[in-house]
C-alpha cells in the first residue's frame, strides 16, 4: 500500500469515529451462532483494529499535551492491548491471561464474535480512560457510536461487559508499583512520573565537565526563548518488564572508548553523511522522527502491524494476539534501552562532535534551508529543528533500533514470513526546513528485518547516534522480541512448560 505523509496523519484522526465504523458488533448480544457460521468483519473492520486506531490517537495527542515520551507511552499502549487481550482469552478455549484472574472460560456456545467484541470493548474503554484520561470524551463518543454504555461499571463476570471492567481493572491494579511511578506512589519521588533515583548528569547545558557522558542541550521553545529539557524517565530500567527476566538480560557490551579509532571513525561517519545527504535520506529521518502528532516509536510499530492486518484480512481474534505481541515487546524493549542508557549514561554525537572537531573546519549540514557549508566543529548539529535538537537522554543505545528490533522480529514470528511490502511518499524536509520545496520520495519498507534497519539507520543519518549504537540496539531488540514471543506462545496456549 503506498499513502503520503498527509495521510499518515489522516489515519489517526480522520473518520475516527462515526464514520470509520458501522457503530454495532457483529451479531445480536443473544446470538449463540459459531462465529464461523457467519461473515466476521476482518482488517479495518474488525473491532479490534478500531480499537487500535482510537488508542493511536490518544497517544498523539498524549504527545501534543506533554512532549514526547516514548517510554511512558509505550506502557500505557502494552497495558491497554494487555487488558483487550486479557478479556479475549475469557471467550478462547487455550488463552492464558496476564493479569486477570478469577474469571472462568466462557461455555463454547457463549465464546460469540459479539461478545468478544463486548468483552474487548470495555476493557480497551477503562484503560484508555486511565491512561489516556484527557481523551475520556473522545471514548465516550467511540462507546457511544458502538451501541455500548459508557457509564456502564459492571462486576458481573458472567457477561462480557462484566470482563471487560475486570480485565481493565486487574491490568491496572496489578501494575501499579511496577517501577513507573504512575501515580507517584514512590516516596522519593511523590510527583506522576517522579525519577525516584534522583538522577543528575554531571555536566550542564552550559558547563561540559566530563567527557563522554550526557550533556543536557538548549531547545528553543518556539517563542523565542530556550529551554534544556531534563533526562526522559532516567529511571525507566527499574520498571518490571512483561517478558524478560530483567532489564539488564540483554545489556549491550560498553560503547566505544573514548579517543578510540573506533569512536573517531564513526563520528567522522556522522559529519559525512550530514553533510552530504539525499532526500531520500532525509525523508527517511523525518520518518523514523515522525510527528506532528508523534505516535512514538511503538505506535509507529503498531501502525505497521495494522497495515498488515489491512493486508492481510485478519479478523478481531488476530489482531487482539498482534498488538498485544507487538506493544509487549515494545514496552520490554523500551524498558532494557533505558538500563542500557543509564548504566552507561553515554554522550551524544552532538557533544562529541564539538569536543573532537573543535576549531577544525568542517563540511555539515548548516541549518534549514542553508545547505552544506564549512563551519567550525564545535557549531555542529544535527538534521533536527531547532525546537527537538537531539532526544533528552544518553545515547547509547538507540531507542529506535531496540524497539524496532524487537517490534519487526515479533511481526516476522506473527505472519510466518519477514515480507512486509508497504511504502511511504513523503516531501522530504518538510519538518526539519519548513518552506522547502522537493518531489517527493517513495520509501520502499520491503521486509519487517529491513523496516527496523531503516528506523535504526535513520538515527545515524539524523546525527542522534553513531552506528554501534544503532547496531547493538536492534541486535538486543531482536534478543528481545525471541523472549517477547516465547511469553506470547505461553498466552496464547501453544509452547506450554
Amino acid at each position: 500500500m503506498n499513502y503520503c505523509i498527509k495521510s499518515w496523519f489522516l489515519f489517526l484522526t480522520a473518520g475516527l469515529i462515526f464514520n470509520s465504523c458501522n457503530n454495532h458488533p457483529s451479531e445480536s448480544e443473544d446470538s449463540k451462532t459459531d462465529t464461523t457460521a457467519v461473515s466476521e468483519p476482518s482488517g479495518e473492520n474488525n473491532l479490534a483494529y478500531k480499537w487500535g486506531k482510537l488508542a493511536l490517537a490518544a497517544t498523539a495527542n498524549d504527545t501534543e499535551r506533554f512532549r514526547p515520551r516514548p517510554t511512558v507511552t509505550s506502557r500505557y499502549l502494552a497495558l491497554t492491548f494487555i487488558a483487550i487481550f486479557d478479556a479475549w482469552s475469557a471467550y478462547d478455549e487455550n488463552a492464558i491471561p496476564v493479569y486477570m484472574l478469577g474469571v472462568e472460560k466462557r461455555p463454547s456456545d457463549e465464546q460469540t464474535l459479539s461478545n468478544k467484541e463486548i468483552a474487548i470493548s470495555y476493557a480497551a474503554f477503562y484503560a484508555l480512560n486511565e491512561f489516556f484520561y484527557s481523551d475520556s470524551l473522545m471514548f465516550d463518543q467511540f462507546m457511544d457510536s458502538l451501541g455500548f454504555d459508557s457509564e456502564l461499571l459492571s462486576d458481573d463476570l458472567s457477561t462480557p461487559e462484566g470482563i471487560g471492567y475486570k480485565a481493565a481493572h486487574d491490568v491496572i491494579e496489578a501494575r501499579k508499583n511496577d517501577g513507573s511511578n504512575q501515580y507517584g506512589e514512590h516516596p522519593g519521588a511523590p510527583t506522576p512520573f517522579g525519577d525516584y533515583t534522583h538522577y543528575q548528569p554531571v555536566n550542564t547545558p552550559d558547563k561540559h565537565v566530563t567527557l563522554g557522558r550526557w550533556q543536557p542541550k538548549y531547545f528553543a521553545d518556539g517563542n523565542g526563548g530556550k529551554f534544556a529539557p531534563s533526562c526522559l524517565t532516567p529511571y525507566w530500567g527499574n520498571v518490571k518488564p512483561i517478558s524478560l527476566d530483567s532489564s539488564s538480560q540483554f545489556r549491550s557490551p560498553a560503547p566505544p572508548a573514548l579517543g578510540s579509532d573506533q569512536l573517531l571513525k564513526e563520528l567522522q561517519e556522522v559529519i559525512d553523511l550530514q553533510a552530504n545527504l539525499t532526500l531520500e535520506q532525509k525523508a527517511l529521518v523525518e520518518f523514523m522522527r515522525d510527528g506532528p502528532k508523534s505516535v512514538q516509536q511503538t505506535g509507529h510499530w503498531l501502525i505497521f502491524a495494522q497495515d498488515v492486518s489491512r493486508r492481510d484480512n485478519h479478523t478481531l481474534d488476530q489482531d487482539v494476539k498482534m498488538y498485544f505481541l507487538v506493544t509487549m515487546a515494545a514496552m520490554d524493549a523500551f524498558i532494557a534501552c533505558w538500563e542500557t542508557k543509564m548504566y552507561y549514561d553515554y554522550a551524544r554525537p552532538y557533544t562529541l562532535i564539538h569536543h573532537y572537531y573543535k576549531g577544525k573546519d568542517i563540511q555539515a549540514w548548516g541549518g534549514p534551508n542553508q545547505g552544506t557549508i564549512t563551519m567550525k566543529g564545535e557549531n555542529w548539529i544535527p538534521y533536527s529543528p531547532e525546537t527537538f535538537v537531539c532526544p533528552p537522554f544518553p545515547s547509547y543505545i538507540s531507542g529506535h533500533s531496540t524497539v524496532s528490533g524487537a517490534c519487526s522480529k515479533v511481526l516476522e514470528l506473527y505472519t510466518g514470513s519477514d515480507h512486509f511490502g508497504e511504502s511511504i511518499r513523503l516531501l522530504p524536509g518538510a519538518m526539519t526546513e519548513p518552506g522547502i520545496t522537493n518531489d517527493s520520495i517513495t520509501l520502499e519498507l520491503t521486509t519487517f528485518s529491513e523496516t527496523a534497519n531503516m528506523a535504526g539507520r535513520s538515527r545515524v543519518l539524523g546525527g542522534y547516534h553513531i552506528e554501534c549504537e544503532n547496531q547493538e540496539a536492534l541486535a538486543m531488540g531482536r534478543k528481545i522480541g525471541q523472549k517477547v514471543w516465547e511469553k506470547y506462545l505461553y498466552h496464547i496456549g501453544s509452547g506450554l512448560n
